[in-house]
This record gives structure tokens, C-alpha cells and sequence, in this order.
């Protein structure tokens, strides 16, 4: 069992210090990287055109005068909290874009040759002590274990996200801004309803125009409010799935490999 383990690792590192210079997780990774980039800045793009169109409708005002009583109405108050909470979720869009784009630029530092150089020599040192069966100095496998993780952990923690993300969130995330994408739109289409045509009326015409202006209103007034449950319940659903992509599952996945390093190459310290 000692002499498999000790030919498994030597194995692992050879392995590791070939894919430090010949970098396969780091194209994939990048790939990985822009895609969650571009579904952030559509984010984004979507939760500024809908904070837009909210604002809009905020500042549209019916005038209604039923009895010649002249009432003021701005249905458009009640996406007030909704507002609110599409410009917390396009800040929080904003951070995951910022988020993707440092992974890329420490996946390129990542591959700095520098980097592979000072991996390559410490392993060829941990390997002199590991196969003389003699004590590994602490300091050597704690510079091992760094250096695996400076070299590899972004490229793969962005490649086991993105994968969890494809198994477990893309669903979520598809509906969630398919339905985003037009809810703009939506918004912008629930015009105030026409004032009353000016002219002779007679009182049952009148009558009957005040009454379905007030339909219009509530008519309106209900509209808003379920554009405002829909966008709310579905800007939750975004801003989870970024979180979990961006900040959850990479802290939970670098934990993980830090353990798993050091695990495999600090056993032998004394």
C-alpha cells in the first residue's frame, strides 16, 4: 500500500507540473469565464431597461373627473418597491460581471510561465524527499501547496462552477430572464387610458365614459401589480443564482481543493 500510494502521487504531480505548462484547464476555463460574463452584463443590460421603463410608468399621471370632481391618479407608484429592488439586483449584476472578469484575469496570471517554473522545481524537491522516504520539511510542502493552488484553483474552481451551474441553475436562470427580457416591454405597453373625448355630452354618456375610465384604472392599477409580484419573484430567483455561482459554490470548491492539497502532500512532516 505505502509503494502504491507513493507511485499514485508521484504520478499526480508529474501530471500536475505537465498541466501547469501545458495549461488545458485554462482555455476551457476562459470559455467558461466569458459565458458567465455575458449572461451577467444581459443582466445587467435587462435590470437598467426595466429600472427605464419603471420610471416612466412612476411618472405617468390619469386625470379622472367623475362628476366634474378632478382626481389625480399615478398607478405607476406601485412598482415604487419593485424600483428599488431592480437597482439593488443591477448592482448586484454589476458585482458578478466585475466577479467573471477578475476570474479571467487570474486565470491568465495563473498561467504565468514563472508560476510553473517555481511549481516545477519545488515538486522535483518534494519528490527527492518523498521517494528517500525521508522527513518532508514543512515549509517545502506548504510552497508545494501554494503554488498548486496559485496555478489551479481558479481555472478549476471556474470550470466545477460552471459545470454545477449547467447541472443545477441554467434552468432557473433561463426562465428568470426570459421572463425579465420582456417584462420592459410589458411595462412600458400599460399606457394611462385616453381622457374623455372633449364636447356636448349628455349625462348618460357622461355617466357611462366615468365608469369605464374607472375600469380602466383598476384595470391599469391590477396590471402593475402583477407585473410587480412577477419581476420581484423572478429578480430573487437571478440574484440567488449569481450569488451561488459567483461567491457560494467557488468559496465552497476552493475549500475543497485547499483541503485536498494538503491532504495528499503534507501527510509526511515529521
Amino acid at each position: 500500500m505505502q509503494i502504491a500510494r507513493q507511485v499514485i502521487l508521484a504520478v499526480l504531480v508529474a501530471g500536475l507540473v505537465a498541466c501547469s505548462w501545458l495549461a488545458p484547464l485554462d482555455s476551457a476555463a476562459t470559455q467558461q469565464a466569458d459565458a458567465g460574463l455575458q449572461r451577467a452584463l444581459l443582466s445587467f443590460a435587462t435590470a437598467r431597461a426595466l429600472n427605464a421603463a419603471i420610471s416612466v410608468a412612476q411618472g405617468t399621471e390619469i386625470a379622472v373627473q367623475p362628476g366634474g370632481m378632478g382626481v389625480v391618479l399615478s398607478p405607476g407608484q406601485v412598482l415604487d418597491p419593485v424600483n428599488d429592488l431592480v437597482e439593488q439586483f443591477s448592482n448586484v449584476m454589476l458585482a458578478a460581471s466585475v466577479a467573471f472578469g477578475v476570474q479571467k484575469m487570474l486565470i491568465s496570471m495563473a498561467g504565468y510561465w514563472l508560476i510553473s517554473l517555481l511549481l516545477s522545481g519545488t515538486a522535483v524537491c518534494w519528490a527527492w524527499f518523498h521517494f528517500r522516504q525521508e522527513a518532508l520539511p514543512g515549509w517545502l510542502a506548504r510552497t508545494l501547496v501554494v503554488l498548486l493552488m496559485l496555478r489551479f484553483a481558479v481555472p478549476a474552481v471556474t470550470i466545477g462552477s460552471d459545470l454545477l451551474f449547467e447541472k443545477f441553475l441554467v434552468a432557473d436562470y433561463d426562465a428568470s430572464q426570459q421572463v425579465m427580457s420582456v417584462a420592459p416591454a410589458q411595462v412600458a405597453r400599460l399606457d394611462a387610458p385616453q381622457p374623455l373625448p372633449a364636447g356636448e355630452q349628455g349625462l348618460l354618456d357622461r355617466i357611462k365614459g366615468w365608469w369605464g375610465q374607472d375600469l380602466e384604472v383598476k384595470a391599469r392599477f391590477d396590471a402593475l401589480q402583477q407585473a410587480a409580484e412577477q419581476a420581484t419573484e423572478h429578480i430573487i430567483t437571478l440574484i440567488v443564482v449569481f450569488l451561488l455561482q459567483t461567491v457560494v459554490i467557488p468559496l465552497l470548491l476552493l475549500s475543497g481543493l485547499y483541503g485536498l492539497a494538503r491532504a495528499a502532500f503534507t501527510v509526511r512532516r515529521s
